[in-house]
């Protein structure tokens, strides 16, 4: 698996009058359309995570070439999600001009990446109007790789998908290396799969125990004690003969099963898992749990969360989250947060600055704390040679 050392960062890499083609993860929510038929960025905090990388690039005299992909447009051009609003933001953010193309390919394309001069940006429609990004095609990773000299990731989010621009792009650019947001992922998120400080506790919440379960056995290896909760923690009730409310969410047999063999290895490893002991109406946990968990990390030196612990956008069902947020917030712990959902929760707890890391991805960030390294960062590190037997010359 890649850590940090093993690849080079922005920093390592010429840059100065050279075209940089940055993969970025700009997949935000969008609100809209106003009166005007216009969207506009809901929560531009992706966005802002790129940032030192992109005016790091300014800075260096690069010519900037953004691409993203934003939403799930299934290889058709749709209006709605257009990188506009991006680009907006960003200038915005930016306090200069951000061109928007009108596509991500082609030779009107090409011309408007050799004429961008140092320190502009030129941000790439959505990737995924082209069915070809989520195939890796060769030949579409061959016409974005022509757009730049250098290619640097940020997208951590996207890491953990093997697509033409997280992938086959740095297989075709020899000069390649990560941002400093991946760089700042891999400061944090390494440790816990090789030195974590001890004891290590995870919380894990969210839904289905069959999305987590590679997590879940991996972390096992690592961790002093797990806390379960969420709607996931119905399958763990289940698993252990007890009911859930009628009107909560019921797990998926499949899900059950799976929390019977964690509790199995869980029992043979003497690994303490945490239920919740009471619930809000199956939408959150009650006070007896909320006091139980806060007890049991209290000792904690280092924290993974991944999933809130109840419905928390709903304020009767955000007192479980929000609580033991803050009583983690107050710990002499390595706190990292991962997901979407678990850092709009710590976000709306008002506590995230006392927390070490609040990961821009979800999903890549379990598939990395199960062991096995994700497509977009190995690539990073691999020779001449072993990318001969990845991708077939073009």
């Amino acid at each position: 698996m890649a850590s940090p050392s093993s690849i080079k960062s922005i920093r390592d890499l010429e840059i100065s009058g050279k075209t940089v083609f940055m993969r970025v993860d700009f997949n935000v929510p969008l609100s809209g359309p106003d009166s005007s038929g216009e969207y506009h960025v809901e929560d531009d905090n992706r966005i802002r995570e790129a940032l030192p990388t992109i005016k790091y690039a300014i800075e260096k005299g690069a010519k900037i070439i953004l691409a993203s992909h934003l939403g799930r447009p299934d290889g058709q051009r749709k209006p709605e999600l257009s990188l506009s609003p991006c680009a907006h933001k960003l200038a915005e953010m930016l306090g200069q001009e951000v061109t928007l193309a009108d596509d991500c390919v082609g030779e009107g394309i090409e011309l408007m990446a050799k004429s961008l001069k140092n320190g502009q940006v030129l941000l790439l429609e959505n990737l995924r109007f082209h069915a070809e990004e989520e195939e890796n095609d060769p030949g579409f990773a061959a016409k974005l790789a022509r757009l730049g000299q250098v290619y640097v990731t940020d997208a951590f989010g996207t890491a953990h998908r093997k697509h033409a621009s997280t992938y086959g792009v740095p297989v075709l650019l020899q000069n390649r290396g990560m941002g400093f947001l991946i760089e700042k992922e891999l400061k944090y998120l390494d440790p816990l799969l090789t030195e974590p400080k001890k004891p290590f506790y995870a919380i894990l919440g969210g839904a289905k125990v069959t999305d987590k379960i590679k997590t879940i056995e991996s972390l096992m290896r690592k961790v002093d004690g797990i806390l379960i909760g969420g709607a996931m923690g119905h399958a763990f009730w289940m698993a252990e003969g007890q009911t859930v409310p009628s009107g909560a969410k019921q797990p998926k047999p499949a899900d059950v099963e799976a929390a019977k063999a964690i509790l199995r290895d869980a029992r043979k490893r003497e690994l303490p898992i945490l239920l919740p002991s009471d619930t809000n109406q199956g939408f959150d946990i009650g006070p007896e749990t909320i006091k139980k968990f806060g007890q049991f990390v209290s000792n904690a030196k280092t924290l993974f969360w991944n999933g809130p612990l109840g419905w928390f956008e709903k304020p009767e069902y955000a007192t479980g989250t929000f609580e033991l947020a803050k009583t983690i917030a107050e710990l002499k712990a390595v706190k990292v947060i991962g997901g979407g959902d678990t850092v709009s929760a710590i976000k709306a707890s008002g506590v995230a600055e006392n927390y070490d890391h609040l990961s821009t991805g979800g999903g890549a960030v379990l598939e990395y704390l199960e062991g096995k390294g994700l497509p977009g960062i190995e690539i990073l590190k691999m020779t001449t040679r072993q990318q001969a037997t990845e991708q077939k010359p073009l």
